[in-house]
């Protein structure tokens, strides 16, 4: 039985992925850092956290990541736009759980969704594996910056969302834009507008982390340099973009304190945000914990529509103010 049920889900999965379309972020033979050609995946068989039951992760060993277009209902668009990054231990990517879900939960909200296939950290497939991520993250809001009149998008409006390392994926996006890690020549802004991180790997500290997801970007040769340049409640800035952040106070797999954390650093400098606790859910539960009546969710797209609004409002008052 659940042997089937990993069937079904991953099937699924393609379906869904079958009804969207999909773009490659790079140009056929122009994928930077790239080292040979493959299209393959493995399909990984978990367990959730959750439920107890078996999952499915697609490891994709690519070097062509994409990003797959989920669009509201024609006349419900709001002009807003996530990338969405699933997570993995940047070992996998969790897209039927996390990802795709909530793309589907974006867009019924009316705001459309790219759900990013981004490269997973490996030195037989790439030059530079820790920055290949971030990179591709780059380049997914450079790609939907540069395309918002064929998608009907705001390019002031532009959100990250990650779940577990892909959260940490979306912090180090939302942390470090002032890194250009992509070719720029129209000088595109990298940063996104906001952050959504849902049971994030925010911090690579010894007492915080998530060792697998540390071990696999930076790792084996993990240096003091390194982890204090991926501990992104280090990286926080006064231009660090508003926040929402969800976790469990029981997870197991990523410590709360992550969370914890990147919310004091993100008010020590004066940034929105908005911290989403449950007591109960552990980790991986993507956009439904199963032990909650609410779900973060819900609140979380009325903040993304109101912060799109407040920053809109802002912006308006300072070219009138000029």
């Amino acid at each position: 039985m659940k042997a089937i049920s990993i069937l079904l889900l991953l099937f699924a999965g393609i379906v869904v992925r079958a009804q969207q379309q999909s773009v490659p972020l790079y140009e056929q033979g122009k994928v930077p850092n790239a080292i040979a050609p493959t299209s393959l995946f493995d399909t990984l068989r978990g367990q959730s956290w959750i439920t107890g039951q078996d999952t499915v992760i697609i490891r994709p060993k690519n070097i062509t990541p994409t990003l797959t277009i989920f669009e509201p209902a024609p006349g419900k668009a709001t002009g807003i736009a996530v990338v969405v990054c699933s997570g993995g231990s940047y070992r996998g990517l969790a897209d039927v759980v996390e990802g795709i879900p909530a793309a589907q939960k974006l867009a019924a909200a009316g705001i459309t969704a790219f759900l990013l296939r981004y490269r997973l950290p490996r030195t037989d497939l790439m030059t530079h594996k820790e920055i290949v991520p971030v990179m591709d993250a780059q380049r997914a809001i450079q790609y939907v910056r540069e395309h918002a009149a064929e998608y009907k998008i705001h390019p002031n409006e532009v959100g990250i969302m990650g779940f577990s390392a892909g959260g940490h994926l979306a912090s180090t996006a939302g942390t470090h834009f002032n890194k250009t890690y992509v070719d720029n020549p129209r000088n595109t802004n990298l940063r996104p507008d906001f952050m959504v991180l849902v049971y994030p790997v925010i911090s690579f500290a010894d007492s915080l982390t998530h060792t697998r997801s540390r071990e696999n970007l930076i790792g084996p040769d993990i240096t003091p340099e390194k982890i204090h340049e991926y501990s992104n409640e280090l990286q926080v800035s006064d231009n660090t973009p508003p926040v929402f952040i969800v976790h469990a106070m029981d997870d197991r797999e990523v410590k709360v304190a992550n969370s914890l954390y990147f919310t004091a650093a993100l008010e020590q400098h004066h940034i929105p945000v908005k911290l989403f606790l449950y007591t109960t859910g552990g980790h991986g539960f993507g956009v439904n914990n199963q032990t909650a009546t609410a779900q973060w969710i819900d609140p979380c797209l009325l903040w993304i529509k109101d912060t799109v609004a407040k920053t809109s409002a802002d912006m308006a008052r300072y070219s009138t103010s000029r």
